[in-house]
C-alpha cells in the first residue's frame, strides 16, 4: 500500500475514515445551507454572525470539561452518542425549514445545541486516533483525517448550491439540504458501532477525583514543548487563519471582484491544503521544529499574498498559503497526541482545540477592524507579520527553558516526563 494511505491497512481506521468523509460532507453541506437559511430569513450579515458565534461559543464554555468526560468513559461510546447528539438538532432545523416554520431564533437555538455536541465530540474524536492506530502510524492517520476534512470542504459546499439552486433556491429548500445533513450522521455511528473494540489500544478510563480539570492545565503547564504548540495554534488561529474574512476583503475591496470570483478563491486555497494534508500523510514522524517552522513559513507567505498586486497573482500564493497552514495544523495536533500521556490526552486535546478555535472569535473583530480603518491588505500583512514574529519569539524563549530543564533529565534520563511528574504533582496539591 502506498506510504500516503498506509493507515488503512488498518480495518477499525478504514471503517473510522469512510464515516467521517460522509459526515464531513454533510456538515459543509449544513454550513452553507444554514447561512443561507439566515439569510433568506433576516437579509442580515449580524444575523449570521450572531450564528456563527453562537455554534462555536460551547467550545470556549465546555471545551476543558468535555476533555475529561473524554478521558472518563469510552471514546468509542461518547462519539456515537455526540453524533447522534449533532443530528438531532439539524433534523430539527431541516424539518423547521421544509415546512416553512423556521424562525431566526429556531436556527440561534439550534445551532447553540449543535455547537455543545460538537465540542464535547471534538476532544473525544481528535484524541480517539491514537487508539485506533499505532504511534507509528499517527502521524499518517491525521493527515489523513486532514484530507478527507479538506476534499468534504472542496465537495460540500458545491454540492449543498446545487440542491438549493435546484431546489428554487428559497428557505424551504436549505431545509432538504440540512436534513441530508442530519442523515449523514449515521455513517459514522454505524462505523463505530462495527468496530473490533478488542483491537483499540483504549487506556483505563481516568479516575473521578477533585481537580482533574486542574490537573489537565497544570500537566500542560510542566511540559514546554506543548506549551509552545498551544502558542502557536494560538497565534496561527486568532491572526493569521483568518480566511473567509481576508479573501472576502481582498477579492471585493483590493480587486473589485464578485462572489464568483471570491468562491474560486477558497477552492483554490482548498486544493493547497488538501495537498498538505497528503503530503503529512507521508510524513514518518513529526518533530516540534516542523511546526514552528511551517507556521513562521505560513506567516510570511501570509504576509507576501496581502502584497500581491493583481487577482491572479494573489491566487496564485494561496496554494502556498493553503500548503503552510494544513502542514502546521497537522504536524501540531500529531505532536500534541504523541506527547502526552494517554490518561490525559482527552483533556489535552480539549484544550487544544479550546486554544485553536477559541482564537478566531476574538482575532476576527480586530483584523476585521483593521481591514476597515488601514485597508484589506493589512489584514494580511498584519496577521501573517504577527504570527511569523510572535512564533519565532515563543520559539526562542521555548529554547532558553529547554536548556534550562534538560540537565534534570539527562541526570536520571528522564527528559519530559519529570516535567510531567511535577505538574502532576502540583494540581493534586
Amino acid at each position: 500500500m502506498s506510504p500516503t494511505f498506509r493507515s488503512l491497512h488498518n480495518r477499525n481506521y478504514r471503517r473510522y475514515a469512510a464515516g467521517g468523509i460522509v459526515s464531513n460532507t454533510g456538515t459543509w453541506m449544513q454550513r452553507v445551507a444554514q447561512d443561507w437559511l439566515v439569510l433568506q430569513l433576516t437579509a442580515s450579515g449580524t444575523a449570521l454572525g450572531i450564528t456563527t458565534g453562537l455554534q462555536f461559543l460551547p467550545m470556549l464554555l465546555l471545551g476543558p470539561f468535555a476533555g475529561l468526560v473524554a478521558d472518563r468513559m469510552s471514546k468509542l461510546r461518547l462519539l456515537q452518542l455526540t453524533n447522534l447528539g449533532m443530528a438531532a438538532p439539524a433534523l430539527v432545523l431541516g424539518l423547521l425549514a421544509v415546512t416553512g416554520a423556521a424562525e431566526a431564533w429556531h436556527v440561534y437555538v439550534l445551532a447553540f445545541l449543535l455547537g455543545t455536541a460538537a465540542a464535547f465530540d471534538n476532544p473525544a474524536r481528535q484524541s480517539f486516533v491514537s487508539e485506533i492506530v499505532s504511534a507509528d502510524d499517527l502521524t499518517n492517520a491525521v493527515g489523513l483525517n486532514s484530507a478527507s476534512f479538506n476534499v468534504a470542504r472542496l465537495v460540500g459546499p458545491a454540492v449543498a448550491g446545487l440542491l438549493i439552486a435546484a431546489l428554487g433556491g428559497g428557505a424551504q429548500a436549505t431545509g432538504w439540504v440540512i436534513l441530508l445533513n442530519a442523515v449523514s450522521y449515521a455513517a459514522p455511528v454505524w462505523a463505530l458501532r462495527r468496530m473490533d473494540a478488542s483491537a483499540l489500544d483504549s487506556p483505563a478510563p481516568s479516575p473521578r477525583r477533585p481537580g482533574a480539570l486542574r490537573e489537565g492545565v497544570a500537566y500542560v503547564r510542566g511540559r514546554p514543548d506543548l506549551v509552545l504548540v498551544l502558542v502557536v495554534v494560538f497565534l496561527a488561529g486568532t491572526f493569521g487563519l483568518n480566511f473567509q474574512l481576508t479573501s472576502a476583503l481582498m477579492a471585493t475591496e483590493v480587486f473589485d471582484k464578485g462572489a464568483g470570483e471570491y468562491g474560486v478563491l477558497g477552492s483554490i486555497l482548498a486544493v493547497g491544503s488538501l495537498s498538505g494534508a497528503l503530503l503529512a500523510a507521508r510524513r514518518p514522524t513529526v518533530r516540534l521544529r516542523l511546526v514552528v517552522v511551517a507556521a513562521v513559513v505560513f506567516g510570511v507567505v501570509e504576509v507576501a499574498a496581502g502584497l500581491m498586486p493583481t487577482y491572479a497573482s494573489f491566487a496564485a500564493v494561496l496554494p502556498l498559503l493553503g500548503l503552510a497552514s494544513l502542514t502546521m495544523i497537522t504536524a501540531a495536533n500529531t505532536t500534541m497526541q504523541l506527547k502526552t500521556d494517554p490518561g490525559m490526552r482527552g483533556r489535552v486535546m480539549a484544550l487544544y482545540m479550546t486554544v485553536f478555535m477559541g482564537g478566531t472569535p476574538l482575532g476576527s473583530p480586530v483584523v476585521g477592524w483593521v481591514g476597515e480603518t488601514f485597508g484589506a491588505r493589512w489584514t494580511l500583512v498584519l496577521g501573517g507579520g504577527v504570527t511569523a514574529l510572535g512564533v519565532l519569539v515563543a520559539a526562542a524563549l521555548h529554547a532558553r527553558r529547554t536548556r534550562v530543564l534538560t540537565p534534570v533529565g539527562a541526570a536520571g534520563n528522564l527528559g519530559p516526563r519529570v516535567w510531567d511528574d511535577q505538574a502532576v504533582a502540583r494540581a493534586r496539591k
